[in-house]
């Protein structure tokens, strides 16, 4: 069967690559199979420049051994100062390649603060993306990383357009500096889940960080871990073996 992020028992283990080198790589992509992980996130934007060609991406991807592979471009990284017509032509490339799921920004073509574009241009250049995407047999997530608390009607208005702009699976960034606001944010997680008609995912920054750990359990389509933490690594994000335990834990 063709790797997926749309069909799935558990809510899938997905573990973030970022890396210095290709051994580092290896490394956790064999770490994170032997640990239980059930799906890659390739994050273009953290390897450096020289690996940025075909052999060193079918080799990560031959060794993740058929798994279903999520793969970002965002503007930070190797990417400061590139365009957003480059990033998405990379994107493209990475699904001929054999990429599964691919992260459109929601400022893609409009680089805007909380990364919630309404301009009409870029909206339809958005689209366009997203259908070109999907002609290469791809899946694509749609993301919007606000990295602060907001409300609920925010959130449901971001999450509606993603979905009407194409996305298959929606993915809202958020914040909680509070007890209170990490119980509204598990609040926005079960309306999203009574509300939309994609698969999501809602994660939350901040102090309160317990949407990332339990947020399957209200909805979420998956888990963004890693199998260690180190320089490289994004520390919001939870180890491997400790969501697979809650997972399991959970009953998921």
């Amino acid at each position: 069967m063709k790797p997926t992020f749309l069909q799935y028992e558990k809510p899938l283990l997905t573990v973030m690559i970022q890396t210095p080198n290709p051994d580092h790589a290896v490394q956790r992509i064999r770490k994170s199979l032997a640990a239980g992980g059930d799906a890659f996130g390739l994050q273009m934007e953290s390897f450096p420049a020289e690996y940025h060609n075909d052999e060193f991406y079918r080799s990560l991807l031959a060794e993740m051994q058929g798994r279903p592979v999520y793969v970002t471009n965002y503007r930070s990284g190797k990417n400061k100062g590139r365009t957003d017509e480059d990033l998405a032509e990379e994107l493209l490339h990475m699904a001929d390649l054999g990429g599964t799921l691919f992260d459109v920004m929601n400022d893609y073509f409009d680089p805007t603060p909380g990364e919630f574009s309404e301009n009409p241009v870029a909206v339809e250049k958005q689209k366009k993306l997203i259908a070109d995407l999907h002609a290469k047999g791809a899946e694509v997530l749609m993301s919007c990383h606000v990295l602060k608390f907001i409300s609920a009607e925010e959130v449901l208005k971001i999450a509606l357009a993603q979905q009407e702009r194409g996305a298959d699976i929606v993915k809202i960034v958020t914040g909680a500096e509070t007890e209170e606001q990490q119980v509204e944010n598990l609040r926005i997680c079960l309306l999203l889940k009574e509300t939309l008609s994609v698969p999501f995912l809602f994660l939350s920054g901040g102090k309160s960080r317990i949407l990332r750990r339990i947020g399957p359990k209200l909805g979420c389509c998956m888990y963004l871990c890693v199998c260690e933490h180190d320089a490289h690594t994004t520390h919001a994000q939870p180890l491997l073996a400790s969501v697979k335990a809650l997972r399991d834990e959970m009953g998921l």
